[in-house]
C-alpha cells in the first residue's frame, strides 16, 4: 500500500496542501500564498491562475524528500460559491467572483422572483445569496455579456484546480449544493434553477458523491507538478465539508464550530429537512448519501484578524489575548458586531456593517479585543439558537480553525454556548477532509467513518463556567443590535452607492 495522501484547499488568500501518511500523521503542509481585489466596496475577485501557480508550487513542495509513487491519491477542497466560467478550450475568462463578493443583491431577488421563495427553498434547501453562483451568474449575463457568449463551463475554484490536474470536468454534491442550482434533496442539478438562471446544462460539471474518483492525474500536470500520472483524484468537497470530515462531524449529535476567515456552525444530518424559513444552510454533506445544516457567519477569526491589524497595535494575538483575558465577561457592556464583509446566518443582509456599540471612557484596548471575541462568539450563537430550535441539542462541539488555538476564545466559546468545547489532533482543517476523502477513494479506508475513526482522537476539553449566566443576559443584549442598526445600514449602503 502506498504512504501517503494529499489534500489541497484553494483558500481565500492561499493554496494550503497536506501530507499525510496511512495512519493520519501530518507530514508536511504548505500554503502559497496569492491576493485577491476588492475593485469596488462589496466586491470580492481572484485570478484562477494564481491559484493554479500556488498549487503547483505547493505540490512540488510537498514531494520534495518522498517519492511520488508512495502518494495513494489527492483530494481537492476550497473556498466554496465562486464564479470560474471558462471558454471551449478551457481559458479563464474573467477573475472568480468569490464567495465573499456582495454585488448581486438585484440578480438574488430577480432569481427567487423567477422561481418562487417557497420553491426555492423546497429545491436547493436554501435561498438564493449574494455570495452564491447562480446570481454571480446573473451579475456577468446582464454587465458582461461579451464574456457570457463565450462562457462554455462553469465551475467552482476545486474544481478549476481537478480541471488542471485531471482534464476533467466535475463537481461534488456538497460544494454544488451552494450554488444556487442543485437539486439538493435529489443530489444532481435542478432543471428549473438552471432554466431560471438561462444556464445550459452541458455548461455544468458532472455531480459525483465527495470520495468518488473523480479523474487521474495527466500527463501534463504530472510534469507540471511531479505527481505520479495515473493518480486517482477524489471528487473532495466544499471547505466546510471537507472540513467537518476532518473534525469528525459524520454522525447526528455532534456539531463543529470552525473559526476561520468566516465562522461556521456544521451538524450532520440524515435526512434533507431544510428550515422552512431557510435560515440555516442544508447542503449535501460529504458523507455519501447524507445532509448537513450550516450556519454560516463571513466575518469570524477573519474579524479578530482585522482588528489586531488595524487597532492592535503592534500587539501580538497572543499578547491582546491576554490583555483581554483580565476583562469580566460581557466587556463591561460594549458590544462589537462582526459584519465587516455583511452577513449570512441568520441574517442574510450584504449591507450589514461592523459596529462597536456601547463605549464608553472606561472602555480601553482590552475590552475592545475581548467585545471582538464575544462579538463574534455571540453572532455563532445566533446559528446554534435555529439549530436547537430544529431540535438539534449537541452534546459537544469541536472547535477547528485559527481561532480555535486562543484558549480563552475556547472558553468564551464553552461559556456562550453553554456547550462543552473539544479539539482534535486534526488540525489541518478542509486540506485535511480532502486527504482523507482522497483514501477513501482509493481504497485506503474502507469508507469515511473508517477514515475518521482510524485517525482522530480528541486533544482538549474545555468545560463551560460560571460565565455561562452572564453571558446569556449580554447575549440577550446583542440579539437586538442588528435588528436596531438594519434600516442604517441600509441607508449608508445607499449613501455610499450615491456619493462613491
Amino acid at each position: 500500500m502506498s504512504r501517503y495522501l494529499i489534500g489541497i484547499d484553494v483558500g481565500t488568500s492561499s493554496a494550503k496542501a497536506v501530507l499525510i501518511d496511512e495512519k493520519g500523521g501530518v507530514v508536511k503542509v504548505v500554503a502559497p500564498e496569492y491576493p485577491f481585489v476588492t475593485p469596488r466596496p462589496l466586491w470580492a475577485e481572484s485570478d484562477p491562475e494564481d491559484w493554479w501557480e500556488a498549487t503547483v508550487k505547493a505540490v512540488r513542495s510537498l514531494l520534495e524528500g518522498i517519492d511520488p509513487g508512495d502518494v495513494a491519491a489527492l483530494g481537492l477542497t476550497g473556498q466554496m460559491h465562486g464564479l470560474v466560467l471558462l471558454d471551449a478550450d478551457g481559458k479563464v475568462l474573467r477573475p472568480c467572483i468569490m464567495w465573499n463578493d456582495q454585488r448581486t443583491g438585484k440578480e438574488c431577488a430577480e432569481l427567487t422572483e423567477a422561481v418562487g421563495a417557497a420553491e426555492v427553498l423546497r429545491i436547493t434547501g436554501n435561498p438564493v445569496l449574494p455570495g452564491f453562483t447562480a446570481p454571480k451568474i446573473r451579475w456577468v449575463q446582464k454587465n458582461e455579456p461579451e464574456i457570457w457568449a463565450k462562457a462554455a463551463h462553469i465551475l467552482l475554484p476545486k474544481d478549476f484546480i481537478r480541471h488542471r490536474l485531471t482534464g476533467a470536468f466535475a463537481t461534488d454534491v456538497s460544494d454544488a449544493s451552494g450554488m444556487s442550482l442543485l437539486d439538493v434533496g435529489a443530489r444532481r442539478w435542478s432543471p428549473e434553477m438552471l432554466d431560471a438562471c438561462g444556464v445550459k446544462a452541458e455548461m455544468m460539471a458532472k455531480v459525483l458523491e465527495s470520495p468518488e474518483v473523480s479523474g487521474r492525474v495527466s500527463a501534463a500536470a504530472a510534469k507540471s507538478t511531479g505527481l505520479p500520472e495515473g493518480l486517482p483524484v477524489a471528487a473532495g468537497a466544499g471547505d466546510q465539508a471537507a472540513g467537518a470530515i476532518g473534525c469528525g462531524i459524520i454522525s447526528p449529535g455532534v456539531v463543529s464550530c470552525t473559526l476561520g476567515t468566516s465562522g461556521v456552525l456544521f451538524a450532520h444530518a440524515e435526512e434533507f429537512a431544510p428550515d422552512k424559513e431557510g435560515r440555516l444552510h442544508a447542503f449535501c454533506s460529504a458523507v455519501p448519501g447524507k445532509w448537513h445544516f450550516m450556519g454560516v457567519q463571513l466575518s469570524s477569526a477573519g474579524a479578530y484578524q482585522w482588528y489586531h491589524k488595524t487597532l492592535g497595535g503592534g500587539a501580538s494575538m497572543s499578547d491582546l489575548d491576554a490583555e483581554a483575558a483580565g476583562v469580566p465577561p460581557g466587556s463591561e457592556g460594549l458590544f462589537f458586531l462582526p459584519y465587516l464583509t455583511g452577513e449570512r446566518t441568520p441574517h442574510p443582509d450584504p449591507h450589514a456593517r461592523g459596529t462597536f456599540t456601547g463605549l464608553t471612557l472606561r472602555h480601553g484596548r482590552p475590552h475592545m479585543t475581548r467585545a471582538v471575541l464575544e462579538g463574534v462568539t455571540f453572532g455563532l450563537r445566533d446559528a446554534l439558537e435555529i439549530m436547537r430550535d430544529l431540535g438539534l441539542r449537541p452534546k459537544q462541539i469541536v472547535a477547528s480553525g485559527g481561532g480555535a488555538k486562543s484558549p480563552l476564545w475556547r472558553q468564551i466559546l464553552a461559556d456562550v454556548f453553554a456547550t462543552p468545547i473539544v479539539t482534535v489532533n486534526a488540525t489541518e482543517g478542509a486540506a485535511y477532509g480532502a486527504a482523507l476523502l482522497g483514501g477513501v477513494g482509493a481504497g485506503v479506508f474502507d469508507d469515511v467513518g473508517e477514515a475518521c475513526r482510524s485517525v482522530l482522537r480528541e486533544t482538549s476539553l474545555t468545560e463551560p463556567g460560571p460565565a455561562q449566566t452572564v453571558y446569556d443576559d449580554f447575549y440577550a443584549e446583542f440579539a437586538k443590535l442588528y435588528p436596531a442598526l438594519r434600516e442604517s445600514y441600509a441607508r449608508t449602503a445607499e449613501l455610499i452607492e450615491k456619493h462613491g
